[in-house]
């Protein structure tokens, strides 16, 4: 059973879904924008991961663009610029269900991402959810109690050292997801963000099955839906489906092309 779906789902839908062997969509959002996320929100997704760690998203925005998935299915997750609890502690306390970590390349940081998505004793995170509890309706005590049921350890497999590490941070207790990062898996190669290269397929194709049958759910990033439906049939559950900008770029692209 996957770790992700043994407890929790009152709030965070992606648990259920899962249960339910169903493949979750989202976008990766790098635009500080409220708009932009009711948007989003309104087009059949199933989560929003919030980059905080490469786009100019501060805290306030972050929390405006979580506040805009109310009263949506959309679920906001937050991705942080590294293995530290005192980043992730912010998003969790603005509303955010699941945190992702970068370069989760070892057992030992692997742990340290659930710690500093739980309160003790599981975990290093501390009181303050001052803005998460009106986010879900509940009181201060209500989401305390819950959290750690609904909020999400994720991690990021995107280092080439992670292939000889895999199978021991899947077996991390605690750890719901791994997102296999194509790009920066590419760069530490030496290939520069080249995901066409044969050599990151091969690398990726190390990591799928290790995770695909271990209790984390594999997460991954689809450019199209041809290539979508093939990384479903691998076993990955959870799909980015695109950037913020690099939607926006293509609709744009494709409502003038043909006109000049």
């Amino acid at each position: 059973m996957k770790n992700a779906i043994q407890r929790g789902g009152k709030w965070n839908r992606l648990k259920m879904l899962w249960r339910q062997d169903r493949v979750a969509l989202g976008v990766l959002a790098t635009i500080p924008s409220t708009q932009t996320v009711q948007i989003i929100a309104r087009l059949g997704l199933d989560f929003i991961l919030i980059d905080m760690e490469h786009g100019p998203i501060d805290a306030n925005a972050a929390h405006s663009m979580i506040a805009a998935t109310q009263g949506t299915t959309l679920v906001p997750l937050v991705r942080v610029g590294a293995i530290e609890s005192w980043l992730a502690k912010v998003p969790l306390d603005l509303g955010a269900l699941g945190v992702c970590f970068p370069m989760t390349n070892t057992p030992e940081a692997a742990e340290a991402c659930v710690k500093a998505v739980r309160y003790p004793p599981e975990g290093d995170r501390f009181w303050g959810p001052f803005y998460a509890a009106p986010r879900w309706g509940v009181s201060l005590i209500e989401y305390t109690q819950a959290a750690d049921d609904e909020v999400l350890s994720i991690a990021m497999a995107e280092h080439i050292d992670v292939v000889n590490s895999i199978s021991e941070i899947v077996a991390t207790p605690g750890l719901d997801m791994i997102f296999i990062g194509p790009g920066d898996l590419a760069t530490s190669m030496g290939l520069k963000g080249n995901v066409s290269d044969p050599k990151v397929a091969q690398a990726i194709s190390k990591l799928e099955p290790v995770i695909r049958d271990s209790s984390v759910i594999l997460g991954g990033v689809a450019t199209n839906p041809a290539q979508a439906k093939e990384m479903i049939a691998r076993g990955y559950r959870a799909l980015i489906v695109g950037f913020d900008w690099q939607l926006l770029e293509r609709g744009i692209a494709a409502s003038i092309e043909g006109i000049r």
